[in-house]
């Protein structure tokens, strides 16, 4: 089983829109960082896109990626599932709409900003068949486990996915360490982790809460992500501890 890092960047990315490299070194292509998601690919080839950024079409194409077996979404806010209109290609060609999970409350939120991609409109096909995680257990032969995380004063998901024997964590936009956390990600192979920057904010992950959780969690592969100006590639790799990866566009990681 993998993982690809599609976006590793905060929710303006990097650089940001007016141009702003921060810290980063424009010269590095690793500091060049669309908006957060990643799929999950088992050995059989079965695939799950994790999130819709705005950047989903790029991220398609840059990845060779013209079909996915199922969507899951971490939560409703606008780097994750703004480019969901862009799974419209993806429909092309099946027999049915793409299958699409979600809490009870991003389902909510995302039928009300989304109506037309789960119920058609003017002839149009229904693009995603959503609906919630509580009872999912397998899709697309990976075990799926999840809870729910702070996000600030808003909540994200966290994914636990299983395949073979192995194991791939996804834990972004989160600002606390809770006890259904550390179940979902424990023993992990791989967990991919939110860590915007060095210093504590007040709805993400910072340096020091994603080590903490891959320390409490006793996780093989830390990998770093939605990473913002101020995270320089060269520089957070060379300060990071060994075996600690610093996350980038395009990243594919086994476990």
């Amino acid at each position: 089983m993998k993982v690809t890092l599609l976006g590793s960047g905060t929710s303006t990315g990097v650089p940001r829109s007016n141009g702003d490299w921060g810290a980063c070194d424009p010269d590095e292509p690793r500091n060049h960082r669309m908006r957060v998601s990643i799929m999950v690919e088992s050995d059989e080839g079965k695939r799950i896109l994790v999130d819709t950024s705005p950047d989903l079409r790029r991220q398609l194409l840059d990845n060779d990626i013209a079909s996915v077996d199922g969507v899951f979404w971490t939560h409703d806010h606008a780097d994750h599932c703004h480019g969901i209109d862009d799974l419209r290609s993806l429909r092309y060609g099946r027999s049915g709409p793409i299958p699409g999970y979600g809490t009870e409350e991003t389902v909510r939120r995302l039928r009300a900003r989304f109506s037309y991609v789960f119920a058609g409109e003017y002839g149009y096909p229904t693009i995603v068949d959503l609906d919630t995680l509580d009872r999912l257990r397998i899709f697309a032969g990976f075990g799926i486990g999840w809870c729910r995380m702070p996000h600030g004063p808003a909540k994200s998901t966290g994914f636990r996915f299983e395949n073979d024997g192995k194991t791939i964590g996804y834990a972004t936009d989160f600002s606390e360490i809770t006890a259904d956390m550390i179940e979902v990600f424990g023993g992990v192979d791989v967990l991919v982790c939110d860590c915007l920057r060095r210093d504590p904010h007040p709805t993400h992950a910072h340096l020091a809460l994603a080590l903490d959780l891959a320390k409490r969690c006793r996780v093989g592969k830390l990998v770093l992500t939605h990473l913002d100006k101020s995270m320089d590639y060269r520089a957070l790799q060379a300060e990071v501890p060994k075996g600690v990866i610093v996350g980038h566009d395009g990243l594919v990681v086994e476990a």
